[in-house]
């Protein structure tokens, strides 16, 4: 799977001092994110990107996170089309939230607002929307940004949990998938984990309860059915 920040060329923290004078035009293009082939996917999001996109969970040791597949080679989105523009209908929030991110600091309490100044809508022309006032102030729009990454940042959290969950349950397995392409040649995708449903079904039944009520039961089978989403999504890779 490919590194997850690589649509993150050159992020430093916001302030009026260096700032003061940029803007953001944020357009319809995501050209940024064209030679992603997965991106990050927050627990909430499931609901929502389970009926078009494949997810399932990547990393190593407590570092597993939920993905969603975006291609099926190393460089490759299929959800962009060559003039930039996002062909799918649900576009994850970890390419929303750009070109704003948060750095967290060493001792992990700390977190402060960046921007990626490398990001082709950041100008000094006044295109778009201001990050500062005439006074050094924070506009209204970079306030909505801040919340947005915020928020953001706390379903990160929460879904870290969740991961946790499924780990201290046994429930996550190494998976490979095999798809076949239009023209008929095969091709596997591995590196990933997928939920064990068997394993799910066997949970002792106070642990069922208590994700049943946490909602993480139903984030399960989310998955679960996304995955029947990887070979449309391979033929529109092909495509």
């Amino acid at each position: 799977m490919a590194k997850q920040l690589m649509i993150y060329e050159r992020a430093v923290p916001i302030s009026s001092d260096r700032h003061r004078d940029w803007s953001v035009k944020v357009g319809d293009s995501y050209a940024f994110a064209r030679e992603v082939n997965s991106v990050p996917l927050l627990a909430a999001e499931f609901l929502a990107a389970a009926p078009e996109h494949t997810i399932v969970f990547a990393g190593d040791g407590d570092a597993v996170f939920p993905t969603v597949i975006l291609g099926t080679q190393d460089k490759q989105n299929a959800f962009i089309g060559t003039d930039g523009a996002w062909s799918g209908k649900y576009i994850p929030a970890f390419v929303r939230r750009y070109p704003f991110v948060f750095a967290r600091s060493e001792d992990g309490k700390t977190f402060t607002l960046c921007i990626d100044e490398e990001f082709e809508g950041f100008n000094k022309d006044g295109r778009g929307e201001r990050l500062f006032d005439a006074d050094g102030k924070r506009t209204q729009y970079l306030e909505t940004m801040l919340t947005f990454v915020r928020e953001y940042q706390a379903l990160f959290e929460r879904t870290q949990l969740f991961c946790k969950r499924l780990k201290e349950n046994n429930l996550l397995d190494p998976a490979q998938a095999q798809f076949k392409l239009p023209s008929g040649e095969s091709r596997s995708l591995a590196g990933f984990f997928t939920i064990n449903r068997d394993r799910l079904k066997e949970l002792a039944p106070e642990k069922l309860a208590e994700m049943v009520r946490t909602d993480e039961l139903e984030l399960c089978y989310a998955h679960l059915h996304s995955l029947r989403n990887l070979q449309p999504m391979a033929e529109r890779a092909a495509a």
